[in-house]
């Protein structure tokens, strides 16, 4: 029996940070999401615009990124 024994795993700025990538991702399945046609006769041509194929899969990338931070992150030591 330590006495990190009633420390948590993860720091509260590790959950912040946790919290942040979970937003980050979200926001990059939002600009992800879209693009469809109502009659599927017709072709359209939005769902190969610049914000699906870049910009949505570069945010989500960055949102695993900052959730890989989030974990490997040492905390501060305390003194």
């Amino acid at each position: 029996m330590g006495k990190n024994e009633n420390k948590m795993a993860m720091t509260p700025g590790g959950l912040k940070l946790m919290i942040g990538g979970l937003l980050v991702m979200a926001a990059g399945f939002i600009l992800l999401a879209g693009g469809g046609s109502d009659d599927p006769q017709v072709f359209n041509y939005a769902m190969f615009d610049f914000r699906r194929l870049v910009a949505a899969p570069i945010v989500i990338v960055a949102g695993i990124v900052v959730e890989v931070v989030a974990i490997m992150r040492r905390p501060k030591k305390e003194e």
